[in-house]
Protein backbone atom coordinates (compact mmCIF):
# COMPACT_ATOMS: atom_id res chain seq x y z
CA UNK A 1 0.00 0.00 0.00
CA UNK A 2 2.92 2.38 0.80
CA UNK A 3 4.39 1.66 -2.62
CA UNK A 4 1.10 2.56 -4.22
CA UNK A 5 0.87 5.88 -2.35
CA UNK A 6 4.47 6.73 -3.27
CA UNK A 7 3.76 6.14 -6.98
CA UNK A 8 0.67 8.33 -6.82
CA UNK A 9 2.56 11.19 -5.15
CA UNK A 10 5.39 10.90 -7.70
CA UNK A 11 3.01 11.06 -10.63
CA UNK A 12 1.02 14.02 -9.34
CA UNK A 13 4.20 15.83 -8.36
CA UNK A 14 5.51 15.46 -11.90
CA UNK A 15 2.18 16.65 -13.29
CA UNK A 16 2.23 19.80 -11.14
CA UNK A 17 5.78 20.59 -12.33
CA UNK A 18 4.67 20.11 -15.92
CA UNK A 19 1.91 22.71 -15.51
CA UNK A 20 4.26 25.28 -13.96
CA UNK A 21 4.97 27.01 -17.31
CA UNK A 22 3.26 26.83 -20.68
CA UNK A 23 4.48 27.72 -24.15
CA UNK A 24 2.86 27.53 -27.56
CA UNK A 25 4.03 26.96 -31.12
CA UNK A 26 4.17 30.69 -31.92
CA UNK A 27 6.69 31.22 -29.11
CA UNK A 28 9.08 28.66 -30.59
CA UNK A 29 8.60 29.98 -34.12
CA UNK A 30 9.50 33.49 -32.98
CA UNK A 31 12.56 32.24 -31.10
CA UNK A 32 13.73 30.20 -34.11
CA UNK A 33 13.49 33.22 -36.40
CA UNK A 34 15.16 35.52 -33.90
CA UNK A 35 18.07 33.13 -33.25
CA UNK A 36 18.56 31.80 -36.79
CA UNK A 37 22.18 32.31 -37.92
CA UNK A 38 21.04 32.03 -41.55
CA UNK A 39 18.63 34.95 -41.20
CA UNK A 40 21.24 36.97 -39.31
CA UNK A 41 23.83 36.34 -42.03
CA UNK A 42 21.33 37.21 -44.77
CA UNK A 43 20.57 40.57 -43.15
CA UNK A 44 24.29 41.32 -42.95
CA UNK A 45 24.71 40.29 -46.59
CA UNK A 46 21.99 42.79 -47.48
CA UNK A 47 23.93 45.54 -45.72
CA UNK A 48 27.09 44.55 -47.61
CA UNK A 49 25.24 44.82 -50.94
CA UNK A 50 24.25 48.40 -50.12
CA UNK A 51 27.83 49.19 -49.17
CA UNK A 52 29.10 47.63 -52.41
CA UNK A 53 26.71 49.79 -54.40
CA UNK A 54 27.80 52.89 -52.50
CA UNK A 55 31.42 51.97 -53.17
CA UNK A 56 30.70 51.59 -56.89
CA UNK A 57 28.92 54.98 -56.84
CA UNK A 58 32.07 56.57 -55.42
CA UNK A 59 34.21 54.88 -58.08
CA UNK A 60 32.00 56.04 -60.95
CA UNK A 61 31.16 59.57 -59.81
CA UNK A 62 33.84 60.71 -57.39
CA UNK A 63 37.30 61.85 -58.50
CA UNK A 64 40.43 59.90 -57.68
CA UNK A 65 43.24 62.00 -56.26
CA UNK A 66 46.74 60.58 -55.79
CA UNK A 67 50.08 61.88 -54.64
CA UNK A 68 52.94 61.01 -56.99
CA UNK A 69 56.41 61.59 -55.62
CA UNK A 70 59.87 60.21 -56.05
CA UNK A 71 63.34 60.96 -57.27
CA UNK A 72 66.05 59.17 -59.21
CA UNK A 73 69.73 60.15 -59.11
CA UNK A 74 72.27 59.23 -61.80
CA UNK A 75 75.69 60.36 -60.45
CA UNK A 76 78.73 60.40 -62.80
CA UNK A 77 82.52 60.84 -62.71
CA UNK A 78 83.27 63.81 -64.97
CA UNK A 79 86.61 63.86 -66.90
CA UNK A 80 86.09 67.03 -68.95
CA UNK A 81 88.79 69.17 -67.29
CA UNK A 82 89.57 67.46 -64.04
CA UNK A 83 88.37 64.16 -62.80
CA UNK A 84 85.66 64.69 -60.18
CA UNK A 85 82.51 63.08 -58.80
CA UNK A 86 79.22 64.81 -59.68
CA UNK A 87 75.99 63.78 -57.92
CA UNK A 88 74.14 65.55 -60.72
CA UNK A 89 75.60 66.12 -64.16
CA UNK A 90 76.46 69.70 -65.07
CA UNK A 91 76.58 69.17 -68.83
CA UNK A 92 79.55 66.83 -68.83
CA UNK A 93 80.65 65.36 -72.14
CA UNK A 94 83.47 63.05 -71.09
CA UNK A 95 82.22 61.09 -68.10
CA UNK A 96 81.85 57.68 -66.53
CA UNK A 97 78.28 56.71 -65.63
CA UNK A 98 74.82 56.08 -67.13
CA UNK A 99 74.19 57.62 -70.50
CA UNK A 100 72.69 61.04 -69.80
CA UNK A 101 70.60 60.75 -72.94
CA UNK A 102 68.71 57.95 -71.20
CA UNK A 103 68.62 59.14 -67.61
CA UNK A 104 68.40 62.94 -68.13
CA UNK A 105 70.66 63.13 -65.16
CA UNK A 106 67.84 62.25 -62.76
CA UNK A 107 64.12 62.49 -62.22
CA UNK A 108 62.27 64.54 -59.57
CA UNK A 109 58.52 64.35 -59.03
CA UNK A 110 56.18 65.80 -56.36
CA UNK A 111 52.71 66.08 -57.88
CA UNK A 112 49.01 65.65 -57.25
CA UNK A 113 47.15 63.67 -59.92
CA UNK A 114 43.39 64.04 -60.43
CA UNK A 115 41.14 61.69 -62.45
CA UNK A 116 37.41 62.30 -62.87
CA UNK A 117 35.26 59.69 -64.70
CA UNK A 118 32.77 61.25 -67.14
CA UNK A 119 29.39 60.11 -68.49
CA UNK A 120 29.01 57.21 -66.01
CA UNK A 121 25.29 57.54 -65.20
CA UNK A 122 24.25 54.65 -67.45
CA UNK A 123 26.91 52.41 -65.93
CA UNK A 124 25.71 53.16 -62.42
CA UNK A 125 22.17 52.13 -63.38
CA UNK A 126 23.49 48.71 -64.40
CA UNK A 127 25.19 48.18 -61.03
CA UNK A 128 22.15 49.56 -59.17
CA UNK A 129 19.91 47.08 -60.99
CA UNK A 130 22.21 44.20 -60.06
CA UNK A 131 22.28 45.36 -56.41
CA UNK A 132 18.48 45.58 -56.39
CA UNK A 133 18.16 42.01 -57.67
CA UNK A 134 20.73 40.78 -55.14
CA UNK A 135 18.72 42.48 -52.37
CA UNK A 136 15.52 40.79 -53.57
CA UNK A 137 17.31 37.43 -53.62
CA UNK A 138 18.34 37.91 -49.99
CA UNK A 139 14.79 38.92 -49.02
CA UNK A 140 13.48 35.84 -50.79
CA UNK A 141 16.08 33.64 -49.07
CA UNK A 142 14.98 35.03 -45.70
CA UNK A 143 11.35 34.28 -46.57
CA UNK A 144 12.27 30.71 -47.61
CA UNK A 145 14.35 30.24 -44.45
CA UNK A 146 11.40 31.35 -42.31
CA UNK A 147 9.15 28.99 -44.27
CA UNK A 148 11.54 26.08 -43.72
CA UNK A 149 11.94 26.96 -40.03
CA UNK A 150 8.17 26.93 -39.67
CA UNK A 151 8.05 23.42 -41.13
CA UNK A 152 10.97 22.07 -39.05
CA UNK A 153 9.91 23.71 -35.77
CA UNK A 154 6.29 22.62 -36.23
CA UNK A 155 7.42 19.04 -36.90
CA UNK A 156 9.53 18.94 -33.72
CA UNK A 157 6.75 20.63 -31.75
CA UNK A 158 4.35 17.90 -32.87
CA UNK A 159 6.85 15.26 -31.75
CA UNK A 160 6.93 16.87 -28.32
CA UNK A 161 3.13 17.00 -28.18
CA UNK A 162 2.93 13.36 -29.19
CA UNK A 163 5.18 12.33 -26.27
CA UNK A 164 3.27 14.63 -23.91
CA UNK A 165 -0.11 13.23 -24.94
CA UNK A 166 1.18 9.66 -24.64
CA UNK A 167 2.14 10.50 -21.06
CA UNK A 168 -1.26 12.11 -20.42
CA UNK A 169 -3.10 9.09 -21.87
CA UNK A 170 -1.07 6.77 -19.66
CA UNK A 171 -1.71 9.01 -16.63
CA UNK A 172 -5.44 8.83 -17.38
CA UNK A 173 -5.27 5.02 -17.34
CA UNK A 174 -3.32 5.14 -14.07
CA UNK A 175 -6.07 7.24 -12.48
CA UNK A 176 -8.69 4.75 -13.60
CA UNK A 177 -6.63 1.89 -12.16
CA UNK A 178 -6.10 3.82 -8.92
CA UNK A 179 -9.83 4.23 -8.55
CA UNK A 180 -10.45 0.54 -9.14
CA UNK A 181 -7.54 -0.36 -6.87
CA UNK A 182 -9.21 1.45 -3.97
CA UNK A 183 -12.47 -0.36 -4.72
CA UNK A 184 -10.57 -3.65 -4.94
CA UNK A 185 -8.99 -3.12 -1.50
CA UNK A 186 -12.44 -3.01 0.15
CA UNK A 187 -13.65 -5.97 -1.85
CA UNK A 188 -10.63 -8.02 -0.82
CA UNK A 189 -11.28 -7.11 2.82
CA UNK A 190 -14.82 -8.42 2.36
CA UNK A 191 -13.46 -11.58 0.67
CA UNK A 192 -15.19 -10.76 -2.61
CA UNK A 193 -11.83 -10.85 -4.43
CA UNK A 194 -8.64 -12.62 -3.53
CA UNK A 195 -5.37 -11.02 -2.46
CA UNK A 196 -3.80 -12.20 -5.72
CA UNK A 197 -6.32 -10.11 -7.63
CA UNK A 198 -5.14 -7.04 -5.72
CA UNK A 199 -1.52 -7.96 -6.40
CA UNK A 200 -2.33 -8.30 -10.10
CA UNK A 201 -3.85 -4.82 -10.06
CA UNK A 202 -0.75 -3.45 -8.32
CA UNK A 203 1.56 -5.01 -10.92
CA UNK A 204 -0.50 -3.42 -13.69
CA UNK A 205 -0.25 -0.04 -11.94
CA UNK A 206 3.53 -0.42 -11.74
CA UNK A 207 3.69 -1.23 -15.44
CA UNK A 208 1.75 1.91 -16.39
CA UNK A 209 3.82 4.00 -14.00
CA UNK A 210 6.97 2.84 -15.76
CA UNK A 211 5.36 3.56 -19.12
CA UNK A 212 4.42 7.03 -17.94
CA UNK A 213 7.99 7.77 -16.87
CA UNK A 214 9.26 6.51 -20.23
CA UNK A 215 6.97 8.88 -22.12
CA UNK A 216 7.96 11.76 -19.82
CA UNK A 217 11.64 11.05 -20.54
CA UNK A 218 10.89 10.98 -24.26
CA UNK A 219 9.04 14.28 -23.93
CA UNK A 220 12.02 15.88 -22.18
CA UNK A 221 14.41 14.65 -24.91
CA UNK A 222 12.17 15.96 -27.69
CA UNK A 223 11.82 19.28 -25.86
CA UNK A 224 15.60 19.64 -25.68
CA UNK A 225 15.76 19.03 -29.44
CA UNK A 226 13.09 21.69 -29.95
CA UNK A 227 15.11 24.16 -27.88
CA UNK A 228 18.21 23.27 -29.90
CA UNK A 229 16.46 24.04 -33.19
CA UNK A 230 15.16 27.35 -31.85
CA UNK A 231 18.39 28.41 -30.15
CA UNK A 232 16.89 28.36 -26.63
CA UNK A 233 19.25 27.58 -23.76
CA UNK A 234 16.48 27.15 -21.18
CA UNK A 235 16.56 23.70 -19.53
CA UNK A 236 13.15 23.89 -17.86
CA UNK A 237 10.71 21.11 -18.73
CA UNK A 238 7.70 23.21 -19.66
CA UNK A 239 4.27 22.20 -20.85
CA UNK A 240 3.42 22.80 -24.49
CA UNK A 241 -0.04 23.97 -25.40
CA UNK A 242 -1.94 21.86 -27.86
CA UNK A 243 -2.01 23.05 -31.44
CA UNK A 244 -4.05 22.26 -34.53
CA UNK A 245 -2.15 23.04 -37.71
CA UNK A 246 -4.68 24.08 -40.34
CA UNK A 247 -4.23 23.16 -43.98
CA UNK A 248 -3.37 26.15 -46.14
CA UNK A 249 -5.76 26.60 -49.10
CA UNK A 250 -4.39 25.74 -52.52
CA UNK A 251 -2.40 28.67 -53.84
CA UNK A 252 -4.24 30.57 -56.56
CA UNK A 253 -1.25 32.11 -58.32
CA UNK A 254 2.33 31.07 -58.87
CA UNK A 255 4.20 29.23 -56.15
CA UNK A 256 6.49 31.40 -54.04
CA UNK A 257 9.23 28.88 -54.76
CA UNK A 258 9.23 30.23 -58.33
CA UNK A 259 10.46 33.61 -57.08
CA UNK A 260 13.90 32.15 -56.48
CA UNK A 261 14.15 30.85 -60.06
CA UNK A 262 12.93 34.17 -61.47
CA UNK A 263 15.48 36.13 -59.44
CA UNK A 264 18.27 33.72 -60.43
CA UNK A 265 17.39 34.36 -64.08
CA UNK A 266 17.45 38.11 -63.52
CA UNK A 267 20.84 37.74 -61.83
CA UNK A 268 22.30 36.07 -64.92
CA UNK A 269 20.96 38.91 -67.07
CA UNK A 270 22.28 41.55 -64.65
CA UNK A 271 25.73 39.97 -64.59
CA UNK A 272 25.69 39.86 -68.38
CA UNK A 273 24.84 43.57 -68.42
CA UNK A 274 27.78 44.28 -66.09
CA UNK A 275 30.05 42.25 -68.36
CA UNK A 276 28.91 44.32 -71.34
CA UNK A 277 30.11 47.51 -69.63
CA UNK A 278 33.75 46.80 -70.43
CA UNK A 279 32.91 47.13 -74.13
CA UNK A 280 31.58 50.66 -73.68
CA UNK A 281 33.97 53.61 -74.06
CA UNK A 282 35.21 55.19 -70.83
CA UNK A 283 36.08 58.89 -70.86
CA UNK A 284 38.05 60.45 -67.98
CA UNK A 285 39.22 63.97 -67.29
CA UNK A 286 42.83 63.85 -65.99
CA UNK A 287 45.11 66.50 -64.61
CA UNK A 288 48.23 66.78 -62.49
CA UNK A 289 50.06 69.65 -60.82
CA UNK A 290 53.37 70.02 -59.01
CA UNK A 291 57.06 69.45 -59.65
CA UNK A 292 58.19 67.30 -62.55
CA UNK A 293 61.82 67.94 -63.50
CA UNK A 294 65.12 66.45 -64.54
CA UNK A 295 68.54 67.53 -63.29
CA UNK A 296 68.36 69.60 -60.13
CA UNK A 297 64.78 70.81 -59.49
CA UNK A 298 63.93 74.46 -58.89
CA UNK A 299 60.70 76.50 -58.72
CA UNK A 300 60.55 77.21 -62.43
CA UNK A 301 59.74 73.53 -63.03
CA UNK A 302 56.45 73.74 -61.04
CA UNK A 303 53.49 73.39 -63.39
CA UNK A 304 50.34 71.54 -64.32
CA UNK A 305 48.92 69.42 -67.12
CA UNK A 306 45.39 68.33 -68.05
CA UNK A 307 43.52 66.46 -70.73
CA UNK A 308 41.06 63.67 -71.56
CA UNK A 309 41.70 59.92 -71.49
CA UNK A 310 39.59 57.54 -73.58
CA UNK A 311 39.50 53.76 -73.04
CA UNK A 312 37.53 51.60 -75.44
CA UNK A 313 37.78 47.85 -75.89
CA UNK A 314 37.10 47.16 -79.56
CA UNK A 315 38.35 43.56 -79.80
CA UNK A 316 39.21 40.82 -77.28
CA UNK A 317 39.07 37.64 -79.33
CA UNK A 318 35.23 37.37 -79.34
CA UNK A 319 35.09 36.85 -75.55
CA UNK A 320 31.86 38.89 -75.55
CA UNK A 321 30.07 36.31 -77.69
CA UNK A 322 31.33 33.46 -75.51
CA UNK A 323 30.02 35.17 -72.37
CA UNK A 324 26.63 35.69 -74.00
CA UNK A 325 26.47 31.99 -74.88
CA UNK A 326 27.32 31.09 -71.26
CA UNK A 327 24.51 33.32 -70.00
CA UNK A 328 22.03 31.70 -72.42
CA UNK A 329 23.04 28.23 -71.22
CA UNK A 330 22.61 29.34 -67.61
CA UNK A 331 19.07 30.56 -68.35
CA UNK A 332 18.24 27.29 -70.09
CA UNK A 333 19.47 25.29 -67.07
CA UNK A 334 17.37 27.39 -64.69
CA UNK A 335 14.26 26.87 -66.80
CA UNK A 336 14.76 23.10 -66.74
CA UNK A 337 15.35 23.09 -62.97
CA UNK A 338 12.24 25.20 -62.42
CA UNK A 339 9.99 22.89 -64.44
CA UNK A 340 11.43 19.81 -62.74
CA UNK A 341 10.97 21.33 -59.29
CA UNK A 342 7.35 22.30 -59.90
CA UNK A 343 6.58 18.82 -61.23
CA UNK A 344 8.04 17.18 -58.13
CA UNK A 345 6.28 19.72 -55.92
CA UNK A 346 2.90 18.87 -57.42
CA UNK A 347 3.56 15.12 -57.12
CA UNK A 348 4.42 15.57 -53.43
CA UNK A 349 1.21 17.52 -52.79
CA UNK A 350 -0.93 14.90 -54.53
CA UNK A 351 0.76 12.13 -52.53
CA UNK A 352 0.14 13.94 -49.25
CA UNK A 353 -3.50 14.61 -50.10
CA UNK A 354 -4.01 10.90 -50.77
CA UNK A 355 -2.35 9.99 -47.46
CA UNK A 356 -4.48 12.53 -45.62
CA UNK A 357 -7.66 10.98 -47.00
CA UNK A 358 -6.56 7.54 -45.80
CA UNK A 359 -5.51 8.76 -42.34
CA UNK A 360 -8.77 10.69 -41.86
CA UNK A 361 -10.80 7.54 -42.58
CA UNK A 362 -8.76 5.49 -40.11
CA UNK A 363 -9.12 8.16 -37.42
CA UNK A 364 -12.90 8.03 -37.82
CA UNK A 365 -12.90 4.24 -37.41
CA UNK A 366 -10.63 4.40 -34.35
CA UNK A 367 -12.82 7.08 -32.73
CA UNK A 368 -15.85 4.83 -33.16
CA UNK A 369 -13.92 2.00 -31.52
CA UNK A 370 -12.92 4.34 -28.69
CA UNK A 371 -16.61 5.08 -28.00
CA UNK A 372 -17.34 1.36 -27.87
CA UNK A 373 -14.44 0.73 -25.50
CA UNK A 374 -15.65 3.58 -23.31
CA UNK A 375 -19.04 1.91 -22.87
CA UNK A 376 -17.36 -1.44 -22.32
CA UNK A 377 -15.11 0.06 -19.64
CA UNK A 378 -18.12 1.53 -17.80
CA UNK A 379 -19.80 -1.89 -17.85
CA UNK A 380 -16.67 -3.59 -16.48
CA UNK A 381 -16.36 -1.00 -13.71
CA UNK A 382 -19.91 -1.68 -12.63
CA UNK A 383 -19.38 -5.46 -12.66
CA UNK A 384 -16.04 -5.10 -10.87
CA UNK A 385 -17.67 -3.13 -8.04
CA UNK A 386 -20.15 -6.00 -7.63
CA UNK A 387 -17.46 -8.64 -7.73
CA UNK A 388 -18.79 -10.11 -10.96
CA UNK A 389 -15.92 -9.26 -13.35
CA UNK A 390 -12.63 -11.09 -13.78
CA UNK A 391 -9.62 -8.97 -12.80
CA UNK A 392 -7.64 -10.58 -15.61
CA UNK A 393 -10.33 -9.60 -18.11
CA UNK A 394 -10.33 -6.05 -16.74
CA UNK A 395 -6.53 -5.98 -17.01
CA UNK A 396 -6.73 -7.09 -20.67
CA UNK A 397 -9.40 -4.47 -21.33
CA UNK A 398 -7.10 -1.75 -20.01
CA UNK A 399 -4.33 -3.01 -22.29
CA UNK A 400 -6.71 -2.86 -25.26
CA UNK A 401 -7.76 0.68 -24.33
CA UNK A 402 -4.11 1.70 -23.97
CA UNK A 403 -3.27 0.24 -27.37
CA UNK A 404 -6.29 1.94 -28.96
CA UNK A 405 -5.39 5.31 -27.41
CA UNK A 406 -1.84 4.90 -28.70
CA UNK A 407 -2.98 4.07 -32.24
CA UNK A 408 -5.51 6.93 -32.30
CA UNK A 409 -2.90 9.41 -31.06
CA UNK A 410 -0.37 8.25 -33.66
CA UNK A 411 -2.93 8.67 -36.42
CA UNK A 412 -3.85 12.18 -35.30
CA UNK A 413 -0.17 13.10 -35.02
CA UNK A 414 0.47 11.64 -38.47
CA UNK A 415 -2.36 13.77 -39.84
CA UNK A 416 -0.76 16.88 -38.35
CA UNK A 417 2.61 15.86 -39.84
CA UNK A 418 1.01 15.47 -43.26
CA UNK A 419 -0.74 18.85 -43.05
CA UNK A 420 2.56 20.45 -42.00
CA UNK A 421 4.30 18.87 -45.00
CA UNK A 422 1.50 19.88 -47.37
CA UNK A 423 1.69 23.49 -46.17
CA UNK A 424 5.43 23.43 -46.88
CA UNK A 425 4.99 22.37 -50.51
CA UNK A 426 1.85 24.51 -50.97
CA UNK A 427 3.74 27.79 -50.77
Amino acid sequence: MKKFLFSVLLLYGGLLMLHAQQRDLDFYLEQAMENSPLIHQAKNDSRIILLDLEQMKRILFKPEINVISGFTLSPIISRDQTTKFNLVSEGAVNYIGHDLALTDGGQYQAMLSFRQPLLTGSKYKVFANKADISGKIIDNNIALTIHELRQVVSYQYLLCLNSLKEAENTLSLIRKLEEQYRVMVKLVENAVYKQTDLMLMQIELDNYTLEYKTYRAGYAANLYDLNLICGISDTAIVELRDTDIAMRPEIAGKSAFLTGFILDSLTILAEQAVNELKYKPQLDFVTDAGLNATYLPYPKRLGLGFGLALTWNIFDGHQRDIQRQKSAIGLETLEYRKNNFMLQNQINKNKILNQLHSVTERISLKENQAEQYKRLYEAYVKELSLGEASVMDFKNLMKDISALNHELLQLKTEKQFLINSYNYFNY
